[in-house]
């Protein structure tokens, strides 16, 4: 059976329902063909779950402060696992449920559920059908990678995916991989009553963030009762009867950390092996992403790489993104690239650690003259009434164009602290500018034209 459209979309994820939506209103006809849950991993295994359960360990974490604040609890907190992981499945089923609706009720859309496997450059099968169109895209996501570490397969593991199925609290969670998605289930879990221990191969937390971040996140997460062992070298996996001893290489401490369970939060991958792209002629690089260019055109005329399979971006908000780029430019005719984005996100911790643009030691790299200005959350009065003043504020800036290059806000409120700045960057302005804006008062944001004032050459 023959199906010809205007345009494919195959994935349902950020990018594809938003894609699909511009296309129709513009009078094509298109199909949308997803092969597993609508809303991708944000709606379904990421943002929304995850978020979810981080707002249920805040609750739990302040509520065993509640002294703290002349709060008097009675009975020591209690954790119902099963209620809070119902509250997240239900956030999660009713996103998801609101997408497949919207998409099955736009005009002009055929929505498909199967597996997308390319025949040709213009030619995809899915089962016994064949759909033809001129113009493809794919919006495929990502899922957890499981690197080939020695007694992997001799030992059950979870994934970012796999552990939101948990409705009991583990004895003792081993979370190997001390970046943003692993240190998220660290804290979450161990403000659920967990024993924690992070397990890092380099010789610090969120390597890619200035050492001052880095060191700040664990201090925050060992003030939690967080076991944190850097420089794991020789991490390897061994069935134990208490769960899985997990061996570690590191400066000090036991070599061995036995886990009742064990999360595995090293890296992503894409969704791209199983989609027939060599027969489509689409190139791929060495990891598997789909390689494409400023305009996020692959290198086969008529196909498209939109969202985390792409490799140019690894967030809801990047995938969205590639939307508006690519709907801009093919149907507006606008010129936006990639390369013109503003990059910012977050790390959802607590206190969350908000960034964008470049690091410090990047912006030092770079040969730029570089103004660096930076003030503890000690100093916010927002903070200190709020009763949580871990963290702090940095911003670099070029001491020539005035241009603000990036900044971190690790501490309350940051995710949302940092969109000021954000949007400085995006709008091209000067610091000053920002520097001589009246903020609103009492809030976290109003010290940032007080950093900005206290910028100072980098000796």
């Amino acid at each position: 059976m023959n199906q010809f459209f205007d345009a494919i979309v195959i994935g349902a994820g950020q990018a594809g329902p938003s894609l699909a939506g511009r296309l129709t209103t513009a009078g094509m006809k298109v199909a949308l063909v997803e092969r597993n849950l609508f809303g991708g991993t944000c709606v379904n295994t990421g943002c929304m779950p995850t978020k979810t359960l981080v707002a249920s360990a805040y609750a739990a974490h302040l509520a065993r402060r509640g002294t703290e604040y002349g709060i008097a609890i009675e009975a020591p907190v209690r954790i119902d696992m099963k209620r809070i992981k119902a509250r997240a499945d239900t956030v999660s089923t009713n996103a998801r449920t609101n997408v497949e609706k919207w998409l099955r009720g736009m005009d002009g859309l055929t929505v498909i559920e199967g597996h997308a496997r390319f025949e040709g450059p213009d030619v995809v099968r899915v089962g016994e059908s064949l759909l033809a169109a001129p113009r493809i895209f794919i919006n495929v996501g990502g899922r957890a990678s499981v690197p080939d570490m020695p007694g992997v397969g001799m030992v059950d593991y979870l994934t970012n995916t796999s552990i939101l199925k948990l409705d009991t609290v583990p004895r003792h969670l081993v979370v190997i991989g001390g970046s943003y998605i692993g240190l998220e289930f660290a804290q979450m879990y161990r403000r659920f009553g967990a024993e924690v221990t992070v397990v890092e191969m380099a010789p610090r937390l969120i390597a890619r963030e200035d050492e001052d971040v880095s060191e700040t996140v664990r201090e925050i997460l060992a003030d939690e009762g967080i076991t944190v062992r850097t420089s794991a070298m020789c991490i390897g996996f061994k069935p134990h009867s208490d769960g899985v001893a997990v061996d570690v290489d590191c400066t000090s401490g036991a070599p061995v950390v036995v886990g009742s369970h064990v999360l595995l939060a090293v890296g992503r991958r894409p969704n791209t092996d199983d989609l027939g792209l060599d027969n489509a002629g689409v190139a791929v690089d060495a990891r598997g992403y789909i390689e494409v260019d400023d305009r996020l055109a692959t290198n086969v005329p008529g196909i498209w790489a939109l969202g985390d399979c792409n490799g140019r971006g690894a967030f809801t908000h990047t995938a969205y993104n590639d939307y508006e780029i690519v709907a801009a430019n093919l149907l507006d005719g606008a010129e936006r690239r990639v390369s013109e984005r503003v990059l910012g996100y977050a790390l959802y911790i607590d206190p969350p650690l908000g960034r964008v643009g470049m690091t410090e030691a990047e912006a030092l790299k770079s040969g730029r003259k570089v103004l660096v200005s930076k003030r503890p959350m000690t100093r916010v009065g927002r903070a200190i009434e709020r009763g949580e003043t871990k963290g702090f504020i940095k911003i670099v800036a070029d001491a020539d164009s005035k241009q603000i290059l990036g900044a971190a806000v690790l501490g309350v409120t940051g995710d949302e602290v940092i969109h000021g700045i954000l949007n400085m960057m995006n709008a091209g302005a000067a610091y000053p500018t920002l520097q001589w804006a009246v903020p609103v008062h009492p809030t976290v944001s109003e010290l940032i034209p007080t950093v900005l004032g206290d910028l100072k050459p980098v000796e």
